[in-house]
């Protein structure tokens, strides 16, 4: 029994490109932590690669010399599938499959002819491994178990005596695939992937079909963590000092007294800050800008443009959910994303930006409003005000 190499990835990576170009490249950035069940359909061309003389010799007996005169080993084949995605990077899938048919001629010595169908069709469970490349692309493999149903339909003329008409085999084996997957929404997702079944001829011996398909991913209770709009807040302004008491100067010889020109009141520091919802500014979990915060950080640039101001104090936040370490490292990380930003593309002295991240010390949420320590979609919601990056703009009046 022949079997064919796996297929190249090429067309399926060109594929998935193609299809992603299409869509929207703005949405709502999904909570891909979060554990989900899906849905799921694929469609595609199915390729088998069969021994076609030795199928022909098995089913017609002893005696005849096959040449395969005309095959069709390409057709349409489709998968309906479930699954849970357990993290970002592992999931569980089964579903089942229809490989289509496959189809040959053979002229014999003796002279006569046979016809000869192959059908495929079975059940299988997946394990997928998922690879984030960015908040929406994402490499995906898979590795599995399915047990497929091989029928064979042959109708021979001549001296080509059919024996065994109407052979079957079902037998369990291995299954693997590679693709890409792309988040159109975080309720849609489209897939392209290459797939690779081991089945059984339905005369005992050993082929293989490969499936290029694209499939359809429906996440089931997935909802989009909403963008907040920043919301500038000025602190009252601090109460004005008196001026201090006019002094009198007098001399020995007792004139008018000069009035002394009293001093100037000190300059009373302002603080304005403005207040960006990590959500506006980053994916989940990520401390790369987005486009959508790009646009953010440039209209605050052009908002101080012409304005007088001493320093910038960038604060990263975030919420209490994951160790304090790994909360401190990011809150950092995205307040020095700020700062790159607004020094490198809002052409502002460096020397007056400051970055800091304070993690989860600093919550606007009350403990008892947000109940939980465990991520659900409920809890991230609640702690949505807690995602943050204050910038404090300190200037004097």
């Amino acid at each position: 029994m022949k079997s064919a190499p796996f297929p190249s990835v090429v067309s399926l990576v060109t594929l998935a490109c193609l299809g992603c170009l299409s869509t929207t490249s703005s949405h709502a950035q999904q909570d891909m932590s979060e554990p989900y069940p899906y849905v799921g359909v694929s469609a595609g061309r199915a390729k088998a690669n069969v021994d076609k003389p030795s199928i022909a010799a098995a089913v017609t007996g002893p005696g005849l010399t096959h040449t395969i005169t005309g095959s069709d080993e390409r057709r349409t084949g489709y998968k309906v599938f479930g699954g849970y995605q357990m993290n970002r990077y592992f999931g569980v899938e089964a579903g089942y499959f229809n490989l289509g048919k496959s189809t040959f001629t053979s002229t014999t010595v003796p002279a006569g002819t046979l016809n000869g169908q192959l059908r495929v069709e079975g059940f299988n469970l997946d394990l997928v491994g998922t690879a984030p490349l960015s908040d929406d692309f994402a490499l995906i493999g898979r590795i599995g178990v399915q047990n497929a149903r091989t029928r064979g339909t042959f109708v021979g003329t001549g001296a080509a005596l059919v024996t065994n008409p109407t052979p079957s085999r079902r037998e369990t084996n291995y299954k693997a695939g590679v693709g890409m997957q792309y988040a159109v929404t975080p309720s849609f997702l489209v897939r392209a992937e290459v797939e690779r079944y081991r089945i059984n001829d339905a005369v005992g011996e050993k082929a293989g079909v490969n499936l290029f398909a694209v499939s359809l991913v429906f996440p089931l209770g997935r909802t989009s963590t909403s963008r907040a709009t920043p919301v500038a807040y000025t602190p009252p302004a601090p109460t004005p000092v008196a001026p201090a008491p006019t002094p009198l100067v007098i001399v020995e010889t007792m004139p008018a007294p000069a009035p002394v020109a009293a001093p100037a009141p000190p300059a009373l520091q302002a603080v304005k800050r403005v207040s960006f919802a990590a959500e506006t500014l980053f994916g989940f979990d990520r401390a790369n800008l987005q486009p959508g915060g790009n646009v953010s950080l440039d209209n605050f640039a052009k908002e101080l443009e012409g304005t007088r101001f001493d320093s910038i104090n960038v604060i990263g936040h975030t919420d209490r959910l994951g160790t304090s370490a790994y909360n401190g490292k990011l809150s950092e990380q995205r307040a020095d994303a700020v700062k790159n930003y607004l020094t490198s593309n809002g052409k502002i002295d460096p020397s007056k930006v400051m970055a800091t991240g304070k993690g989860e010390t600093t919550p606007l949420t009350n403990a008892a409003d947000c109940k939980g320590s465990k991520a659900n979609v409920k809890l991230v919601a609640c702690l949505q005000p807690d995602r943050r990056v204050d910038l404090d703009v300190n200037g004097t009046r």
